[in-house]
């Protein structure tokens, strides 16, 4: 068994617009990422408010090989490169 128990890896935060242009490059690969807004289900559920827009994007493991080099490049091009 592995020691790692996590099945998926963050691979982008920043800003809801910008995570849902790079979902949408990864789904043009076949890769189903998670998006997480905690802030967002925050105030849906009344115990929160919409002032910071970070999203987090999460990919399975397995996807990762895949997934990195699309975001290495999307993070170029916005310039946002880490």
């Amino acid at each position: 068994m592995s020691e790692n128990t996590e099945e998926t890896v963050r691979i982008y935060t920043g800003s809801d617009i910008m995570a849902e242009a790079l979902v949408g490059r990864l789904k043009e690969a076949a890769i189903t990422p998670i998006l997480r807004d905690d802030e967002q289900s925050g105030v849906m559920f009344g115990s929160g408010s919409k002032f910071d827009d970070q999203v987090r994007i999460f990919v399975r493991k397995d996807e990762l090989a895949v997934a990195q080099p699309i975001v290495d490049a999307y993070l170029l091009e916005i310039g946002e490169e880490e």
